[in-house]
């Protein structure tokens, strides 16, 4: 019988931290049938970290579900660190853990940024991956980034003048220059507010219903700082992605099977992306919740993600 929510709580079974090259330590956890089927969640932002409500997308008695917080996120060390942190190096560390925790092929899940560093993983280890289970679909377009700079105000007004009024008025042309050289300010009496007015508008931008407690997790310190200045300086950076985009590299993982989940009021990112890559994946199937925004934690869109991975579970 399908299964109508997210899994219990559950703890890791094992964790670590992980030396890495450039300075970087990166947080590792495994969770659920340590003789499962191994499954690696991806998170999203740049920048936002993993929480223990990701593990909960998996039955535990079958997946072996590797979670891991990316450079300068999380629990990662150092926080906020932008030092040798690109989705290259970001890719090679999900290589390095993979053969640190002696696994030969994932099923990777992941949502917004979670589904682009999926992507760019798959198309550069295509043999490494069984399946992906993709969720807002993000392809770090420039015009992806100018609808989250710009965009939103169409929809969000309310939350777009906040997010431009914490810049003086004479530097609102130019709102991610700005934005970026106050969170890379070493005061934190300089970056923090900052990360705190980035990501209070990723969050408030990020349900189809007002959410006031994703606003508030949207605005703790710790996750503020690393979704905030990770994320600015990746879009500054156009997400370090290779000239031709992430569709380009589709005939690479064609063949490979994939769920997207989309909800259909996404305004972090718009369906029309996922529509997209759907076009390009001949072996993918597209869900759209009609009665969701963006967050994976909105009922219709977890209930869609737990049945993708249970049809993974089952041979699709």
């Amino acid at each position: 019988m399908p299964r109508g929510d997210l899994y219990p709580e559950i703890g890791p079974f094992e964790t670590g931290y992980l030396p890495l090259h450039g300075g970087h330590v990166m947080y590792w956890e495994q969770v659920g049938n340590p003789r499962g089927r191994p499954a690696l969640f991806l998170h999203g932002g740049p920048g936002a970290g993993a929480g223990a409500v990701h593990r909960r997308f998996f039955d535990p008695d079958f997946w072996r579900v590797v979670i891991f917080d990316q450079r300068g996120a999380g629990r990662s060390r150092p926080l906020g660190n932008l030092d040798n942190n690109t989705t290259d190096d970001l890719v090679s560390d999900i290589d390095t853990l993979r053969r640190h925790l002696g696994i030969e092929r994932f099923l990777l899940f992941g949502g917004s940024w979670g589904s682009t560093l999926a992507l760019a993983y798959a198309q550069t280890y295509p043999d490494r991956v069984f399946g992906c289970v993709l969720r807002g679909v993000f392809l770090g377009r420039p015009h992806e980034v100018d609808w989250f700079l710009h965009g939103m105000a169409a929809i969000f007004p309310d939350a777009y003048a906040n997010f431009i009024g914490f810049l003086p008025e004479g530097e609102r042309s130019d709102v991610l220059g700005a934005y970026l050289r106050r969170l890379t300010h070493p005061d934190a009496s300089v970056h923090l507010p900052a990360a705190r007015a980035w990501s209070v508008y990723e969050g408030s931008c990020s349900t189809l219903l007002p959410s006031p407690e994703t606003v508030t997790s949207f605005a703790q310190d710790r996750t503020a700082l690393g979704l905030a200045r990770i994320e600015a300086y990746y879009f500054a950076n156009g997400l370090f992605l290779p000239p031709g985009g992430l569709l380009a590299g589709m005939d690479r993982i064609g063949h490979i099977p994939a769920e997207i989940v989309q909800g259909r009021y996404d305004m972090i990112c718009p369906a029309r992306t996922a529509f997209e890559l759907s076009a390009a994946w001949r072996s993918a199937r597209m869900t759209i919740v009609p009665d969701a925004g963006h967050s994976a934690l909105e009922p219709g869109i977890r209930r869609a993600l737990v049945a993708a991975v249970e049809r993974f579970r089952h041979g699709r």
